[in-house]
């Protein structure tokens, strides 16, 4: 199994590929869209190429939930509530929830996704 820093180096060159961002910039702590300018037509890019890059299968929704926000029970007034956070937690046992959990606004979960969070999810998927 790769080490940590190899999946890392890995994912850095899936994301400078798929997003033609500079190598610099993806720093494990960047987010794919606020800092490297990911949309939502680049999540089945990148998808693909992790798949492609580490020889793994990523089930629709499981690294990018769909249908959070569907569920009037999981979301008011703009923000997760309880159960909505519990979802999450479920569906992103490798993200970092902790600054979410504090703010649960629905206009912060894009920051959820970040290089490191790719790295713990495909570390899983490698270690499944």
């Amino acid at each position: 199994m790769p080490t940590n820093e190899e999946i890392y180096a890995k994912v850095q060159t899936t994301l400078v590929d798929a997003l033609g961002v500079d190598e610099d910039e993806v720093t494990r702590a960047a987010t794919l869209q606020g800092d490297l300018g990911a949309e939502s037509i680049d999540f089945l890019d990148i998808v693909f190429r992790l798949e492609r890059n580490f020889g793994i299968k990523i089930p629709r929704g499981e690294l990018f939930p769909e249908n959070l926000m569907a569920d009037p029970e999981w979301v008011s007034d703009g923000k997760l509530t309880a159960k909505g956070l519990a979802e999450l937690k479920s569906r992103l046992p490798f993200a970092d929830l902790s600054k979410f959990e504090a703010d649960p606004d629905l206009e912060r979960i894009g920051d959820l996704y970040t290089v490191d969070m790719l790295v713990h999810y495909v570390q899983s998927k490698l270690a499944a």
